[in-house]
């Protein structure tokens, strides 16, 4: 098995709404962006992978609608219909069949053009579930109590996130929301799913993400900075809310066991430089730092208040801002990808974490982190 490069990673900046493009000009404008970054042309790609959702796209197998945009006529094509993160994996294994020397993936959203609520009520069991009106919020709003009960986190703690999140947008020129808020804020914000308020939330954003994923003699001609993959893994928990444990993040705990194995991570917060992780809701990344093994079961608003995860501390969380500052639905996951890509290439201009070279991306699919990607990354 050969080894799986990153050799150069595009993003749009991300948007309320992006009415003046369709989405195979979204796609375009990325990938377009990328082969003129690499000196390449569609010639040079072998096989095609794009992630985005039916529901959103507005259309079924809506990967026929972008296919000459993503210069995937005529070439190997598949879709993922999930987070980018999977998408990311999906195109690694080609490169790792043997079969493929470069894999374009692309991931796209444009969540302005479909209601994210009843899209996401869609997701529920239509016989006992759905018709109680859950969706994305509300079922965010039982996991954080349940969580901040059970381990006493407070509302301050899990506002925090949402201050340093925003605070780390500011350096990013992609990041749809660039405006510091503070604790106050946060706490006085409009309720929308107790304890969870409205900028414990992110917003729904527009826009793509694309990366050239190669074998590690192809990488070497296109780039003296490629990102290898070190390891990875993934863990799918109950699809039924009420069979899950809902207080802690148990898939991802697994996840990341089996990544931090094969990657020879022993104490990930000494062995990982930073850390882009897709945090649904504020009190999620605190969890997070427990799933990923950052701090003990309930220690994660501890966690926080220590500092650690801030962009001067032991292992910055989200430098680009994160989720709650640009939501691409079925896009986050690689855009965490490809953020990490560019910390460990030292292009993450005023985002840049100082001599990172290991870092982890976490992608999830799924109401409440039922599907869970584990990616470790790591240069030369």
């Amino acid at each position: 098995m050969d080894k799986v490069a990153i050799v150069g990673c595009t993003q749009s900046k991300y948007e309320a709404q992006k009415i003046d493009l369709p989405y195979s000009e979204l796609d375009f404008e990325v990938v377009k962006k990328l082969h003129n970054e690499l000196g390449i042309s569609n010639d040079d790609v072998g096989c095609v992978i794009t992630s985005s959702n039916d529901f959103n796209d507005g259309r079924t197998i809506a990967n026929m609608a972008i296919q000459d945009a993503v210069g995937a006529v005529r070439k190997a094509e598949s879709r993922v219909s999930g987070d980018g993160a999977f998408a990311y994996m999906y195109g690694a294994m080609r490169i790792l069949s043997g079969e493929y020397d470069t894999v374009l993936v692309v991931s796209h959203g444009k969540c302005s053009e479909g209601d994210q609520c009843l899209i996401n009520n869609s997701i529920f069991d239509p016989f006992y579930q759905r018709h109680l009106g859950l969706d994305q919020i509300s079922s965010a709003g039982l996991m954080a109590n349940m969580y901040m009960t059970k381990y006493n986190i407070t509302e301050e703690q899990a506002a925090k996130i949402v201050v340093k999140n925003r605070k780390n947008a500011l350096n990013n020129p992609y990041a749809h929301l660039q405006k510091a808020v503070n604790l106050n804020e946060v706490l006085k914000s409009e309720m929308l799913a107790y304890p969870l308020k409205q900028l414990d939330f992110p917003p729904y954003s527009d826009g793509a993400v694309a990366m050239l994923l190669t074998s590690e003699k192809m990488a070497k001609k296109l780039t003296d900075t490629p990102i290898w993959l070190k390891g990875y893994a993934s863990c799918t928990d109950s699809y039924y809310l009420g069979h899950r444990t809902m207080t802690d993040l148990i898939g991802l705990e697994y996840a990341a066991k089996e990544a931090y194995k094969i990657a020879g991570i022993k104490n990930p917060v000494k062995d990982l430089d930073v850390a882009e992780v897709f945090e649904a809701f504020s009190a999620h990344e605190l969890m997070i730092y427990e799933a990923l093994g950052f701090c003990g079961k309930g220690e994660g608003g501890k966690y926080m208040d220590s500092g650690e995860t801030e962009m001067d501390g032991e292992i910055p969380v989200n430098p680009s801002g994160g989720v709650l500052s640009s939501n691409i639905a079925m896009g986050n996951g690689l855009v965490r990808v490809a953020e990490i890509a560019l910390q460990l290439m030292g292009k993450a201009e005023k985002r840049q974490v100082s001599d990172a070279k290991i870092g982890l991306a976490y992608g999830m699919n799924g109401i409440c982190s039922q599907g869970n990607c584990v990616l470790i990354f790591g240069g030369a």
